[in-house]
């Protein structure tokens, strides 16, 4: 079996440089997933209990009550009333709340 004259052929190196980095770049920019909790809700319920902001809590069947937000957790927050008991009030049961300011 005769071999004959043989040459190896070898692209450049920066031919295969180039390749290689192209076959590494992403095809697309993925945004970033956001958060689960963005901490948006603890921010608020602190800066009203620091300020003492009378509130107003709209409950689920229409009632609403006037306080003042003493501490929260991740299910309840407590109000401090003068017309009244303080209350323990779950979160789930508050349709919506605002600042009693204009009242």
């Amino acid at each position: 079996m005769e071999t004959g004259n043989r040459r190896l052929i070898r692209p450049p190196i920066m031919e295969v440089k180039e390749k290689s980095e192209k076959s590494r770049a992403p095809q697309a920019q993925k945004k970033p997933v956001p958060p689960d909790q963005t901490n948006a809700e603890n921010f608020y319920y602190v800066k009203q209990m620091q300020s003492k902001t009378p509130m107003v809590f709209v409950l689920k069947g229409g009632e609403a009550l006037h306080g003042v937000i003493e501490w929260y957790d991740k299910t309840c927050l407590k109000i401090n009333r003068t017309e009244g008991p303080n209350l323990l009030v779950y979160k789930h049961n508050i349709q919506y709340m605002y600042k009693a300011e204009g009242e």
